[in-house]
């Protein structure tokens, strides 16, 4: 993926799905992860969107660990696992409910994709 005219690193987000909050199809999920500087935020979204391996309800049991698709936006680049990186939910559409795509996270709670 091209951002900012130079290849973006594609990375999962570790969170967690605490709710089941809507029947409509495919059905939505509130989930939330605490970023580098312990505040923890809220997504809501179609569950299919969270990297779940298994098919999600209103009678599975929570919470269930999750990811969020993400791009490294900034990385500060010291190989440390607690290092921070910047990240940004939107090329996936996902936001907080007040419209914040943009994260600052620590490096562990990442996984990068395959390509």
């Amino acid at each position: 993926m091209t951002l900012l005219g130079r290849e973006a690193s594609v990375v999962d987000l570790r969170c967690e799905a605490v709710r089941w909050v809507d029947d409509g199809f495919p059905g939505c999920l509130e989930v939330r992860f605490t970023d580098a500087e312990g505040r923890t935020w809220t997504l809501f979204e179609k569950w299919p969107i969270f990297g779940v391996p298994i098919d999600l309800g209103p009678g599975s049991v929570y919470p269930v660990e999750v990811t969020v698709g993400c791009v490294i936006l900034e990385d500060a680049g010291s190989g440390e696992a607690d290092g921070i990186v910047t990240v940004s939910t939107s090329p996936h559409g996902v936001a907080t409910p007040d419209g914040r795509e943009e994260f600052r996270v620590r490096r562990d709670q990442l996984i990068h994709q395959e390509r």
